[in-house]
């Protein structure tokens, strides 16, 4: 299991990963993309776009992955962001299909289970993904202006 310090430094790195120019722009395209079919989201993950789905949901991976080892503290990594929950929140409801497309029966498994394992975990995901989406809507409603 991690100490506070070790979690702080790993996190600390995880955010200087997410400043980097390429990462940036998936992770405002991530925001933007809002599937809510199986059809949408097999073309975020085939589309012009796939590069920026797969490095972030990647990445979000990979973090995760340093809870469920114990590398990080899963409260410490909670409070330091929540675009886990957003990321997760876009492929939640295609993730049994997205593992089987990909014949990944473990395809984003950490990220699920630090996201489900919170205090109420599901029904934050579920929150996040109706926030964004009414986000989006009053961002495209302006934008018709």
């Amino acid at each position: 299991m991690s100490n506070a310090v070790d979690s702080a430094n790993l996190i600390l790195k995880l955010y200087e990963l997410r400043r980097e120019e390429t990462m940036r722009k998936a992770r405002d395209f991530m925001v933007s993309f809002d599937p809510k079919t199986f059809e949408e989201m097999q073309a975020g993950y085939a589309g012009p776009n796939s590069a920026y789905v797969r490095m972030v949901t990647g990445y979000w991976e990979m973090a995760a992955s340093f809870v469920t080892s114990g590398a990080i503290d899963l409260k410490t990594f909670d409070a330091a962001t929540g675009e886990h929950i957003l990321v997760f929140s876009k492929v939640q409801p295609f993730l049994p299909q997205l593992r089987e497309m990909f014949g990944s029966p473990a395809m984003l498994e950490n990220l699920e289970k630090v996201c489900l394992s919170l205090p109420g975990g599901l029904e934050r995901v579920n929150a996040t993904r109706e926030r964004i989406r009414a986000m989006l809507a009053m961002r495209a409603a302006a934008s018709a202006k």
